[in-house]
């Protein structure tokens, strides 16, 4: 599964559904296998085991085996709101579906296997136009589905690097509930978690600020683009930040758009982190 690529339809990225870390990864390691070759239908059967979770995740067999037989019931009865239809073909309307028809665990060979619904075919098989592609290498170390879901959220605009939503809606997609009402609750426990997963182990860099309609804060901004591939410079140890390094707004974990780890890694002795980011960024456009 290291070179797996997800398609989802637009209108799925932009679901309303709520699910686990698990089910989540269960789930994508089945679209990763959806051939593109050939039309998908819903008698087809999808399996994966927990030595592909563990592998996938990097994390141990036991750890991957303790959850995904919890995880594979439960997908049974998930549900999915769906608000257009796939490839943006024929009027909006709201779908209310399943994700599958059929769960079917082994436990004594550590398997889950399953078959998506019927009216989620066409959301994962035959996409023309509206869809997104990423690795499921690019999800996979991360442990917050909320993470996974914002990431899939950016990927579908990967090529403007911008994305504003309306928190209401975002809440919608994350079948949040009644949870976090508070927005500091909601920025901490939900947004925070996610932008820090997405810079750390997807191969996005994000920053994110919030925007007010009068004086309520109503929507989310999100600016990101690719990290920098290349490590030029390694610092010595005991390097300092230097008079002009400072902590970046929102706690986004990145300056200027560079992910502070990369900047910490590639800043020259006695370099600030300001100063290091902003040499990175004439770098990265002379394609250093």
């Amino acid at each position: 599964m290291q070179d797996a690529q997800v398609y989802k339809a637009n209108a799925l990225v932009e679901a309303s559904y709520r699910l686990s870390l698990y089910e989540q990864r269960i789930i994508l390691a089945c679209i990763a296998q959806v051939r593109r070759d050939k039309p998908l239908t819903d008698q087809q059967l999808y399996t994966v085991s927990a030595q592909q979770i563990a592998d996938m995740a990097k994390i141990s067999v036991d750890r991957a085996y303790q959850h995904i037989k919890t995880a594979s019931e439960r997908l049974f009865d998930r549900r999915v709101t769906l608000h257009e239809a796939p490839n943006g073909n024929g009027h909006a309307k709201v779908r209310l579906t399943r994700w599958v028809q059929e769960v079917v665990y082994q436990e004594t060979l550590g398997t889950v296997a399953l078959r998506f619904s019927q009216p989620m075919v066409p959301y994962l098989s035959q996409l023309t136009e509206q869809f997104t592609r990423y690795a499921l290498a690019d999800v996979a170390k991360m442990t917050s589905a909320h993470a996974v879901r914002l990431y899939e959220l950016l990927a579908q605009w990967r090529g403007s690097g911008k994305r504003e939503v309306e928190i209401e809606w975002l809440r919608e997609a994350f079948q949040l509930g009644e949870k976090y009402p508070a927005i500091k609750d909601f920025k901490r426990w939900v947004i925070q978690p996610a932008i820090d997963q997405i810079n750390e182990h997807s191969p996005l860099w994000v920053n994110w600020e919030q925007k007010k309609t009068g004086r309520k804060i109503t929507h989310l901004a999100f600016s990101f683009g690719e990290k920098i591939q290349e490590i030029r410079h390694k610092p010595q140890k005991g390097k300092s930040k230097g008079k002009a390094g400072k902590e970046p707004k929102n706690g986004s974990g990145a300056l200027y758009g560079i992910p502070m780890p990369v900047i910490e890694k590639m800043a020259q002795p006695g370099e600030s982190y300001e100063d290091a980011a902003l040499r990175l960024l004439d770098e990265s456009k002379r394609g250093a």
